[in-house]
């Protein structure tokens, strides 16, 4: 296969910077770790440093700035947008500029990390390379009245090296001693932290977009992964976020993992975060019932097609079971007007009756059998 690279469109600064980094990550830390052990406080700041700058995108970056989910008071803007730089994933300012773009026009030619171009580039590759034209960022006006946000859009590259690798060299180099201390600052807290979290962020854009379960919209590529969402402070609730992208919350359900939700609850207990932006209970359900009926019209006209009249009886139990599922989706959106009861009664009777549909599925797929 003849592999042409565009040169012309690579970001040599980009590309230059994530493969350095990239090597002193995934093959000098380990090969130091394997030589040299770390003290406790090296560790502790490796796991600070992992907490504070994921949370600092996950929490910061993404839910406060990007969404606007929540409002935030000044020392906690100023924690997300330190440690946030310390990611090395550009600045807020650029950063929320392509997520909106992103949900703008997801899986079209408009989004930055658009999947339909391939998981390398969701990935990586549009970081690597530079688009046709240049977007304007004309979509992040509200931040730049920020004064914060606009101090580190100006000073993100210092503020990034400064906080993200030689501060920690400066502990490790008084806390282990010379050198070796340095180099574990540098390497392990530093160059090893930035490539797990980077990591985690791109297959947020790239696997979320490809892998899990589409539960509340299928009009996107977005999706819904609790694997990712253990790696990710909670936002492999991708599907969940797409459709209702401005609740600060990714993991709505009580068992979702989800720490960043958790972290601003916290925060808004202690008064430090404000004005939590969350979807109606009612939206979700609706949006969980049209979902199932859309899926379970799509099989029945995929079984229908494909066995002829072979299953006629058991079709017709599973059109009636559907007709009921209608019939509960407009009276749970009418009832959630009237009474939370009334809401409570129809979506238990929904759900009995969407296991039925399940089963009577199944038994179309044995007839047909």
């Amino acid at each position: 296969m003849n592999l042409r690279i565009p040169f012309h469109r690579v970001n040599w600064v980009n590309t230059s910077f994530l493969l350095v980094i990239t090597a002193l990550g995934v093959i000098a830390a380990p090969i130091f770790l394997f030589k040299y052990d770390l003290n406790w406080v090296m560790w502790s700041m490796f796991v600070f440093y992992m907490i504070a700058t994921g949370l600092s995108i996950t929490l910061g970056y993404h839910r406060l700035f990007s969404h606007l989910s929540f409002k935030a008071k000044w020392p906690v803007r100023l924690f997300t947008l330190v440690f946030g730089a310390c990611a090395f994933e550009n600045s807020v300012l650029h950063w929320a500029s392509d997520h909106r773009r992103h949900h703008k026009h997801t899986d079209h030619d408009e989004d930055p990390y658009d999947i339909t171009k391939g998981f390398f580039w969701a990935h990586i590759g549009w970081i690597l390379f530079k688009l046709d034209a240049q977007q304007p960022m004309d979509n992040v006006k509200d931040l730049r009245k920020d004064a914060l946000v606009r101090f580190q859009d100006k000073y993100y590259v210092a503020i990034a090296f400064i906080a993200g690798l030689i501060i920690p060299a400066i502990v490790g180099y008084f806390t282990m001693g010379g050198m070796v201390g340095a180099m574990a600052g540098f390497l392990v807290v530093g160059t090893l932290r930035v490539v797990l979290v980077q990591q985690s962020t791109f297959f947020i854009n790239s696997l979320c977009h490809c892998i899990g379960e589409q539960p509340y919209s299928t009009r996107c590529s977005a999706r819904d992964s609790w694997i990712m969402a253990l790696v990710t402070y909670g936002e492999g609730y991708h599907n969940y976020h797409h459709e209702f992208q401005h609740d600060y919350r990714n993991g709505v359900k009580a068992w979702n993992f989800d720490p960043t939700k958790w972290s601003i609850m916290f925060l808004h207990r202690i008064g430090m975060v404000s004005d939590l932006r969350r979807v109606p209970t009612s939206k979700i359900v609706a949006a969980e019932m049209r979902e199932a009926q859309r899926k379970a019209e799509a099989r029945l006209a995929e079984l229908k097609e494909s066995d002829g009249t072979a299953c006629e009886v058991a079709m017709a139990r599973v059109n009636e079971l559907l007709a009921k599922l209608k019939e509960n989706l407009t009276e749970f959106e009418n009832s959630v007007s009237q009474s939370l009861e009334a809401s409570r009664e129809t979506l238990k009777r929904w759900r009995r009756e969407t296991r039925q549909l399940v089963r009577g599925l199944g038994e179309l797929r044995l007839t047909s059998a």
